[in-house]
């Protein structure tokens, strides 16, 4: 028997329409967007055309032209800060982010001498929206902030701070890697400016996909330069969304897969899958907390955080309990500093990590029940 539990990292099985858009394009299609007038070339265009609808209609993003694809969350999140942000600008975080973002403003703050505050989560990773708001200064240029921790799961209160953010006309950058696909997410109503997701986690789309949604009024300088299909007789980068932001050859393969993948999400519901999440959350607990040693971190509540759970057992050191659970038992999980080392130093694990079960949409109780009984035989052992 085999068990994946690292959605959190990259989630699988993918829907099986997913497989087929991917391998169809490939086999029936497999020319360039935005660079012919022929029928494949068209062809081409309308799946990329209707990826941006359906991650507007599951975002409620009113203009689809303004979400901008990339190749992960890495690179949107980059984008949007060093578009954005230059010398001397304050920038306000948490201290639940995942290298993502903290890497990038680490190198803008030795590259712009760029000026950062990150506000202390308490030691299960909640955020009190309060001490965001009092680290706001007159030179605040942009607060930016993951949706929910890849190591906790905790979700953080980015309606509040969005309000807030929005009253003070300070730029609000979200980082949804560990949200998009799994809670909904409506960028109006959250005062969310700048939306930074990846396709291959709970969108459930193929690796090398990813977007980054720019609300109006706002246009970070490009990351990239080079050739957009249109506009060649430009010596810049055009200033039309989204070939602003797109040079070069997009991966076609990838966005067709990300097309089903969202139209999957949208015909099942996102409430529907929040509440299995949520069910499958609760039930983890319940059988994992038992467990002589076991220790659970983070906000333990469902309807608080999302399908993400981390935990030591006894003495065994997380690495030793992964490989065990996989060779012994065919389960994956994630173990160590998952790429977010302040978060560990906020939950206090820094220097031993943590194994983490990321949930997914199509787990099942009776694998949480497998999950148990082997960690429980470990245990004892």
């Amino acid at each position: 028997m085999e068990v994946y539990l690292d959605n959190a990292a990259t989630s699988w099985p993918k829907p099986e329409k997913v497989y087929r858009a991917v391998y169809d394009f490939m086999r029936k299609v497999g020319v360039s967007s935005g660079r012919g007038a022929y029928r494949r070339a068209l062809e081409a265009d309308r799946i990329i055309f209707d990826v941006r609808k359906y991650l507007a209609k599951l975002f409620n993003v009113a203009d689809a032209g303004r979400i901008i694809f990339t190749a992960n969350v890495t690179e949107s999140i980059n984008l949007a800060v060093k578009g954005l942000i230059g010398p001397g600008d304050h920038v306000v975080t948490t201290s639940m982010e995942h290298n993502a973002v903290w890497r990038c403003l680490k190198v803008m703050e030795s590259r712009e001498r760029i000026r950062i505050t990150a506000v202390s989560c308490s030691p299960e990773g909640r955020l009190d929206p309060g001490r965001v708001v009092e680290s706001l200064r007159p030179d605040t240029k942009m607060i930016v902030m993951t949706h929910a921790s890849n190591v906790t799961g905790a979700l953080m209160p980015v309606e509040i701070i969005g309000a807030e953010a929005r009253r003070r006309k300070i730029c609000f950058l979200v980082d949804a890697a560990q949200t998009a696909g799994v809670y909904p997410i409506d960028v109006q109503s959250m005062n969310v400016d700048l939306l930074a997701f990846t396709g291959h986690k709970g969108l459930l789309g193929p690796q090398g996909t990813g977007g980054l949604y720019i609300r109006e009024g706002f246009s970070p300088r490009p990351l990239k330069e080079g050739g957009t299909g249109g506009h060649s007789i430009l010596e810049r980068m055009p200033d039309d969304l989204p070939d602003r932001y797109e040079p070069g050859t997009p991966n076609v393969a990838g966005l067709a897969g990300l097309g089903e993948a969202v139209r999957f999400i949208l015909n099942e519901g996102i409430d529907r899958i929040r509440r299995h999440e949520m069910e499958l959350k609760r039930y983890t607990v319940e059988r994992l907390e038992r467990i002589p040693g076991m220790t659970l971190y983070g906000p333990l509540e469902p309807d608080r955080t999302v399908g993400v759970l981390s935990f030591n057992l006894g003495r065994y050191r997380p690495e030793d309990l992964a490989h065990r659970l996989d060779m012994e038992y065919g389960i994956m999980v994630r173990a160590g500093l998952h790429c977010a080392p302040c978060a560990h130093r906020t939950i206090g694990t820094i220097d031993r990590g943590t194994v983490r079960v990321g949930l997914g949409y199509f787990n099942t109780a009776g694998e949480i029940d497998y999950l148990a009984k082997a960690l429980e035989e470990l245990a004892g052992k």
